[in-house]
């Protein structure tokens, strides 16, 4: 087993939130929802838009990015799934582009891709966008 040289300690805060299953003995999920990361507040940003047009027909899509610290020069990832169209859907992953200062504070960031490959006839589809700004 090899030796750690260096420990990096990285304070998070945030708060769990139980699924309400009062039976102990099935299964359940908490979600932790992070506050803070390295004494900075978190923040995250919506998505949204409308797929390439392949194969006759196109995808909606919409989303919340995963958190990132605030202040700092950052990226996000971001994960969905498409609506149901033509009978069936695509997923949608990847990493924003680094934010993007507004002139009256905050920033934004671009995001493209190409969907999963789905359908009858498989196929994937172009997205891209920019997030909502952030607070």
């Amino acid at each position: 087993m090899g030796k750690v040289v260096n420990c990096l300690k990285i304070e998070v805060t945030g708060f769990v939130v139980h699924s309400g299953d009062s039976n102990l003995d099935s299964e359940h999920s908490h979600t932790l929802f992070l506050t803070s990361w390295d004494g900075r507040p978190i923040h995250r940003h919506h998505f949204s838009g409308v797929t390439s047009f392949n194969s006759g027909h196109d995808h909606r899509y919409a989303g919340t990015t995963e958190p990132a610290p605030t202040g700092v020069p950052h990226n996000h990832q971001y994960y969905t799934v498409t609506s149901l169209d033509d009978g069936h859907k695509h997923e949608i992953r990847g990493v924003t582009g680094p934010a993007i200062p507004l002139p009256n504070g905050g920033h934004y960031h671009n995001f493209h891709g190409v969907t999963t490959v789905s359908g009858a006839h498989p196929h994937s589809h172009k997205y891209s966008g920019k997030t909502s700004p952030s607070d």
